[in-house]
């Protein structure tokens, strides 16, 4: 993983522009989830998520914008374990691209 990201960046790589892959950051961690491109794309049950950093609407199970950030706080023990779960989900099927930077 050489790349890093600003939030900033990262927002070019929502989904709209086809030339381009779709990124998603959970944790810190920048997943190339283009194959998903169904789902993450334009018009996709994800879509809200592409180009952003989702570790708080993952755990809370949400599509409200206002939980689509990086923070943590106040998340139940329960929440933080569905994070886990999404987490190890994105591990598995698709590559990290770059490491999301303040």
């Amino acid at each position: 993983m050489a790349a890093e990201l600003t939030a900033a960046q990262l927002r070019a790589y929502d989904g709209s522009d086809p030339s381009k892959p779709i990124y998603v950051s959970v944790r810190g961690k920048v997943y190339d989830v283009t194959s998903g491109r169904g789902f993450y794309g334009p018009g996709g049950a994800y879509a809200i998520f592409a180009g952003r950093e989702a570790s708080r609407a993952l755990g809370k199970m949400s599509k409200d914008d206002a939980d689509v950030s990086g923070d943590l706080s106040g998340l139940s023990d329960k929440e933080l374990g569905v994070l886990a779960d999404w987490e190890t989900k994105f591990q598995a099927k698709y590559p990290v691209v770059a490491r999301l930077t303040e």
